[in-house]
């Protein structure tokens, strides 16, 4: 295969155009989700892409839990390679704790048990396992007894994950991302990504990972082919039907698509399988219909958007018809797609007040979606309205837009570059509004700023996973 998908129309691959724009109004009409992306793969062929003004496909973004799926990968290389085995034991590739994993239960957790999420503990172990050991999380992780035996219940547990890339990481003496790059980037094509690290030099494998939308395409494209890209098998076929097939039961979730059982760091759905993560990124695989899509988002209804999948577009699958007319309104729409900018006026009647030092930020404890910022502050140039968001530790200064998005990609406190999109602008003269897209990310802030107190609110959209912080925000380098 070619360095990016081929792409093609719609009715060509048997996609009815009309099915994918039926989608995209169904998701837009829902006030609930946002997307930031959408890419639909038929054949091997990309028939529909699309992303929502400011986002853009060269950029890459945090994926959240999808990022399970690509450590699930590499998982499958290792076993290949002879570097582990399923039934291995976590504490026989920690043979520093074995004297103090005294429990029966916790030393029998096997690497299949971690990558089925079946380690035997009821919860998510997260919290747990930094409580008994900041430094090192498998250490506190496996001092906390399974409740049930390992194999018979599942839980969706981040240390289980974590676990597996420690090891994965230790038996190749390589990050994930060093093991990936010629036995997965590299051949599918994928260039930079990125993964956040926890502590220094580990990466974390639950999350964290950043990639672009077509990178995630490109996976589940990959395990659709049962492991197989163009003349090669990059993995082993009989380790794609064991990730992607029922390894337990997930009864005991909310939502009916998260309770068709879990894989090897793959969920199954009610028609295929999936890798997805938080706030709406997803990598859904349709071996019925021969066909991948692949989502981005900044939505809590996750939910949502599967069933408006199933509803709109599964149906279009296998049913496209030649419509020029069709494709032509797809084409547009898709080429249209944007997220709303700030109304506003450009400046105040007056400036007195606005510069001169920063604005605190006011905290309110009821509000669980603050975002930990100290300060804002406004400075008027040439070019337009400029803002500094700081944090008690760090810092981030960009330009604003009046009326539309202005991207660009500031350096923060420590020189890493940020890229970020904002708009805003005064709603009167004493009240100023600036809405702030971190673009290699799912989330966006709203910032509002007032006198004649000189106090700033700041709030997430949607709270980020690890309450929002500059430095997880943008892909590291």
């Amino acid at each position: 295969m070619s360095k990016d998908l081929p792409r093609s129309k719609a009715a060509d691959q048997q996609v009815d155009p009309a099915a994918v724009l039926a989608f995209v109004d169904a998701v837009e009409a829902d006030s609930s989700i946002e997307l930031h992306s959408l890419m639909v793969v038929r054949h091997g062929h990309v028939v529909a892409e699309g992303w929502w003004t400011p986002h853009t496909p060269e950029r890459t973004r945090l994926l959240y839990s999808l990022s399970k799926s690509f450590t699930s990968t590499a998982l499958g290389l290792a076993l290949e390679e002879g570097r582990l085995g399923l039934d291995d034991t976590v504490v026989s590739h920690f043979p520093e704790f074995d004297a103090e994993i005294t429990d029966p239960r916790s030393r029998s957790v096997t690497l299949g048990h971690l990558a089925a999420m079946a380690s035997g503990h009821d919860r998510d172990m997260m919290q747990e396992a930094l409580t008994g050991d900041p430094q090192e999380p498998v250490r506190g992780f496996l001092l906390v007894a399974p409740d049930e035996e390992p194999g018979t219940v599942f839980a969706y547990s981040q240390p289980c994950t974590y676990t597996l890339a420690a090891i994965i990481q230790r038996v190749t003496e390589m990050r994930l991302t060093e093991y990936l790059r010629p036995r997965l980037f590299d051949p599918l094509g994928i260039g930079e990504v990125g993964w956040l690290t926890w502590p220094p030099g580990r990466e974390q494998g639950f999350s964290g990972l950043f990639a672009r939308t077509e990178d995630v395409a490109k996976l589940g494209q990959l395990y659709l082919q049962r492991g197989r890209w163009g003349e090669d098998q990059l993995l082993p076929q009989r380790y794609v039907e064991q990730a992607t097939s029922r390894q337990i039961d997930t009864p005991n979730q909310d939502n009916v698509d998260w309770r068709q059982g879990y894989g090897f760091q793959f969920w199954m759905a009610r028609h295929g399988y999936r890798g997805d993560g938080a706030f709406g990124q997803f990598c859904v695989v349709l071996p019925a219909h021969d066909a991948v899509v692949a989502i981005t988002g900044g939505t809590e209804a996750m939910q949502g958007g599967l069933d408006n999948l199933w509803q709109h577009l599964l149906p279009g699958l296998g049913t496209g018809r030649p419509d020029a007319a069709a494709q032509e309104d797809l084409d547009k729409r898709l080429g249209d797609l944007r997220l709303p900018a700030c109304v506003a006026r450009s400046g105040p009647s007056r400036w007195e007040g606005w510069t001169g030092g920063p604005f605190p930020v006011a905290r309110r404890a009821e509000s669980a979606a603050a975002a930990p910022l100290a300060s804002v502050e406004l400075r008027s140039t040439d070019a337009g309205l400029e803002v500094t968001i700081a944090e008690p530790a760090n810092a981030l200064t960009f330009p604003v837009g009046i009326g539309d998005w202005l991207v660009s990609a500031p350096r923060d406190s420590h020189g890493d570059a940020v890229p970020v999109a904002a708009s805003g602008g005064w709603l009167d003269d004493q009240t100023l509004r600036v809405e702030v897209i971190f673009l290699e990310s799912p989330h966006r802030m709203d910032i509002a700023c007032s006198l004649p107190a000189r106090t700033a609110e700041a709030a997430w959209r949607q709270v980020p996973l690890d309450g929002g912080r500059l430095q997880t925000l943008h892909c590291p380098r």
